[in-house]
């Protein structure tokens, strides 16, 4: 996939791609893919936090702290090196929490104990199975980003913010327009008269 662009991921694709990755699968030339429940957790993660992988397969539960009322994350970013504060909701801090929990992980090991690598080989047989094409795990950033955008009043600064990019213009190109939206939003905007 090198070649070829990557692009985010819809709702109904996170939904039938993680789906796949818990329940297992066998492929058209008989391999079994066994169920999966790291993979299926560290893609959770970077969809619910829109963290890059490489961060997320090096959290660990106490790394999120309660504080004032709230869950959060302190970070540097392995990309960029920034140091990065943020939210995470309780939803998500449970949903991690019970992972951790089902699978014996004490507080301070790391929550998925994979490679990047493992991930992104994990994922590709998944979505080979699926037929699914220009989808890597930056896919699911990348749906994080379209998921807060569209929720938000499509608010560039809010995503920008969010996915800590240096500017407004990176955070445009991961929110790249496909021709559905651009039907979608012909067909919103007629205005005639009656």
């Amino acid at each position: 996939m090198a070649n070829k662009r990557t692009r985010a991921i819809d709702k109904n694709e996170f939904e039938l791609i993680i789906t796949t990755i818990k329940q297992g699968f066998a492929t058209n030339t008989g391999q079994r893919i066994r169920p999966n429940s790291r993979v299926t957790a560290a893609l959770c993660c970077e969809a619910n936090l829109g963290l890059r992988i490489g961060d997320i397969v090096k959290l660990k539960l106490s790394d999120i702290v309660f504080e004032g009322g709230r869950y959060h994350l302190d970070i540097t970013e392995e990309k960029t090196n920034k140091k990065r504060t943020f939210t995470v909701p309780s939803e998500v801090y449970t949903y991690l929490q019970s992972y951790a929990l089902e699978n014996g992980i004490k507080p301070k090991a790391r929550l998925f104990n994979l490679t990047v690598r493992a991930v992104q080989s994990h994922l590709k047989l998944t979505c080979d199975y699926l037929g699914l094409q220009g989808v890597s795990t930056h896919s699911f950033r990348k749906f994080f980003a379209m998921s807060i955008y569209n929720d938000n009043g499509c608010n560039v600064e809010l995503v920008r913010e969010l996915l800590q990019h240096s500017s407004v213009a990176v955070t445009q190109h991961y929110l790249s327009v496909d021709s559905k939206q651009v039907e979608q939003a012909l067909q919103k905007h007629i205005v005639l008269p009656t």
